[in-house]
């Protein structure tokens, strides 16, 4: 089912008052788990078509047991012509960004959750256990290794020696980058249902930015991790706990001072970066993977696995590609003419940036998911796997 594979629902049930509420909640679940609007419909089938480009594989790697089928946010990080990558069983490699060859290779023994995020010579990653790590991105040698209040589901980040981490308990933690020592901590009262997966935070004129499971997007200061500012982005509806859901679990996109957020059951907006206040907003559109954008438009997997182009300005919708509906796909990665995205099914697909008509598709692994989204780098497409394989894949006019 669609939001199990994907979402993972977890009940929070501290804000719940009286049997009613609580069965209500366990009603609505039920409905939706069972038939709902959008997570019991059949992947669509591949259409065949004329391919417009050729596809090459460059070199392909194994990096552990990857995310070993689970939904976690190990997310390769690229720096110094190495791509850098961890799996669940607590494995970091480092490999040549144009050959795969091996680098060095680190065993944390811990189960991690998130990262590699990039420092100031420091590779920082999560647990599920509550742990957050730092190695040294040269050799793998871990530097430090702190605690925080629950699992990490976002990628570190790391910005004027300052680590900043959010955990599936709502809360926001800053760490020192060199010593591991904790600066700050903000919690904010989750509510009653909430979706799993958190969205990384990013930061903007030393406020750092966040989305919460309230629907809400808030600024704190780096400094000490005091209030700035806060926007609703996705106002709750409905009559039950489920419909009433409006996570903001993706990581914001910062273009120049505006930032694009979307969210489950939230729609997308654009806000202003200094106070929060919205610019636009489409309620028609929901993601649970994120956004990406050129020099104009914004590019995202909707919620039934429609790639969607936007105008950055706007939020208007000007194509939508609806032939790889329900495959679970990535966010999408731009380069050059192209819009990329994994899927379910371990295919990659190149569309065409001006139209989203199909040029081109490689399947990268037997019949086991995508979910990291493609990283690009000098026309170079970087596929990282659910089962661990790693792969650089290239293209060329057909």
């Amino acid at each position: 089912m669609r939001l199990i594979s994907i979402l993972l629902i977890s009940f929070v049930l501290n804000g719940c008052s009286g049997f009613d509420t609580v069965k209500e909640t366990i009603s609505g679940v039920t409905d939706y788990f069972s038939g709902g609007e959008d997570n019991s419909e059949p992947p669509s089938v591949l259409i065949e078509y004329p391919p417009e480009i050729i596809i090459e594989e460059v070199w392909r790697e194994s990096v552990g047991v990857g995310s070993d089928q689970q939904s976690l946010k190990l997310i390769p990080a690229i720096a110094a012509g190495k791509i850098i990558a961890a799996d669940k069983e607590g494995l970091v490699e480092a490999r040549d960004l144009n050959t795969g060859k091996l680098i060095w290779k680190a065993k944390t023994q811990l189960h991690l959750s998130a990262g590699p995020g990039l420092g100031a010579g420091t590779l920082l990653l999560g647990s599920s256990d509550a742990d957050v790590i730092a190695l040294n991105i040269e050799n793998g040698e871990m530097l430090w290794k702190a605690q925080v209040t629950s699992e990490v589901l976002s990628v570190p980040l790391v910005s004027h020696g300052v680590v900043v981490v959010r955990t599936t308990d709502g809360a926001v933690s800053a760490i020192n980058e060199k010593t591991g020592a904790r600066l700050w901590h903000y919690e904010l009262t989750s509510p009653a249902l909430s979706v799993r997966g958190i969205g990384a935070p990013i930061i903007y004129e030393d406020n750092v930015i966040a989305g919460f499971d309230t629907g809400k997007l808030m600024a704190l200061r780096l400094l000490d991790g005091k209030y700035t500012w806060e926007t609703s982005i996705a106002i709750p509806k409905g009559r039950t706990e489920v419909e009433r859901l409006v996570d903001i679990d993706v990581d914001p996109l910062d273009v120049a001072g505006t930032l694009f957020i979307t969210g489950y059951h939230g729609g997308a907006a654009a806000v202003s970066e200094i106070d929060g206040d919205v610019l636009w907003r489409n309620e028609t559109i929901s993601s649970y993977t994120g956004i990406s954008h050129d020099f104009r438009y914004l590019y995202l997997s909707d919620a039934n696995d429609n790639v969607l182009q936007i105008e950055q300005r706007s939020g208007a919708g000007l194509w939508k590609q609806k032939e790889l509906q329900h495959r679970k796909l990535t966010k999408p990665a731009i380069y050059d003419h192209y819009v990329v995205v994994g899927d379910f099914d371990g295919y990659v697909h190149w569309l065409a940036i001006n139209d989203g008509r199909q040029l081109g598709r490689f399947k990268v692994t037997k019949n086991i998911g995508i979910d990291v989204p493609p990283i690009v780098v000098d026309n170079t497409v970087y596929i990282y796997a659910k089962d661990g394989t790693l792969a650089a894949l290239r293209t060329r006019p057909h």
